[in-house]
């Protein structure tokens, strides 16, 4: 009997023994991959330094510096004051899970949980504090001493994105100022239906090619900015204008949330809402890209050229090289 207590006891030693180690693995695992977020972070962070620095004419900033920007080009800065935080929004990269985050930092201690807020509430203008609210001295001084952040995605996968969002689902504001004409302009359909439901319902919608075909067009640029979900990254955000403390990559995007969150110490308060991978594949760019003429493909990566450089995308050789 005594030698099955002491058997137990040397099983509860190595029992104990093995977690002690298992809880070291851990933390040097941890400790390891929060090194290599950090470095990572530095990387892109330089990259737009020497970017901005190397080449200002490429990204439409030129000699510009913050007096020369309107009050329009700041509207995608949104702000919280209580943690000194600001956040420039680029649709179609996680931007609805970024505003409930700030709206839940809006509304303050203790954190509403972000994913308990509804996505059409944080796109409402008034629920959140922007930037160019404010006189332009306090922006400034926000500009300044404030903890900046921005998230970027795959120019090419972000554009996918948009036209399955805006054009293969029925959305009638999306239809009736876009859809319209990119079917007038490139679908020869010179009288489309008024409603998206009477067009997608008869088949008539913009194909992919058709959206690129838009988008490529000089005299689209002509007629005013691009809509948001299509606009080029930098113009949204004017990363050589605006020092970002940190920049996501939704490629990255679990793992960056939590370095952010953990940088701006609220990971013991709020948990970035999960998300789905990324089902968009190399396989499946191309598979998107696959009726898109060479040519055009080359002036579509000349548009998104900046994007591209500025947050270290690589040149998608298989869709340019012929």
């Amino acid at each position: 009997m005594a030698a099955y207590r002491k058997f137990q006891q040397l099983l509860g030693f190595v029992g104990f023994m093995f977690l002690i180690l298992l809880f070291f693995y851990h933390w040097d695992t941890s400790q390891e991959k929060r090194e290599k977020i950090h470095q990572l972070q530095e990387l892109r962070k330089k990259l737009l330094r020497e970017m901005c620095d190397g080449d200002k004419e490429a990204f439409s900033e030129g000699k510009r510096g913050f007096e020369d920007m309107s009050n329009g080009e700041l509207g995608n800065l949104v702000v919280d004051d209580n943690r000194g935080v600001i956040y420039c929004f680029i649709p179609k990269v996680a931007c609805t899970n970024w505003k409930r985050v700030m709206f839940s930092l809006k509304k303050g201690e203790p954190y509403e949980d972000p994913m308990s807020i509804s996505g059409d509430l944080v796109h409402i203008p008034n629920e959140l504090t922007f930037l160019n609210s404010f006189p332009r001295t306090e922006i400034k001084v926000k500009l300044k001493h404030y903890t900046k952040f921005l998230f970027v995605r795959d120019p090419f996968v972000r554009l996918i994105s948009a036209y399955r969002d805006k054009f293969q689902r029925p959305r009638q504001y999306f239809y009736y100022y876009f859809g319209r004409d990119i079917l007038q302009l490139y679908a020869n359909q010179p009288n489309p239906p008024q409603s998206v439901d009477e067009a997608y319902s008869s088949g008539l919608r913009p194909s992919f090619y058709n959206f690129i075909q838009y988008l490529i067009d000089p005299q689209t640029e002509k007629r005013g900015p691009f809509e948001p979900h299509w606009r080029q990254m930098y113009r949204l955000c004017h990363p050589c204008l605006i020092q970002y403390d940190f920049v996501g990559h939704q490629e990255t995007l679990q793992d960056d949330a939590e370095h952010l969150l953990r940088m701006l110490r609220l990971e013991d308060d709020i948990k970035f809402p999960p998300s789905y991978e990324n089902m968009t594949s190399t396989e499946s760019v191309l598979n998107w890209f696959k009726m898109v003429p060479l040519e055009e493909r080359r002036k579509l990566y000349k548009l998104y050229e900046g994007d591209f450089r500025l947050f270290g995308y690589r040149k998608p050789a298989e869709l340019l090289d012929g």
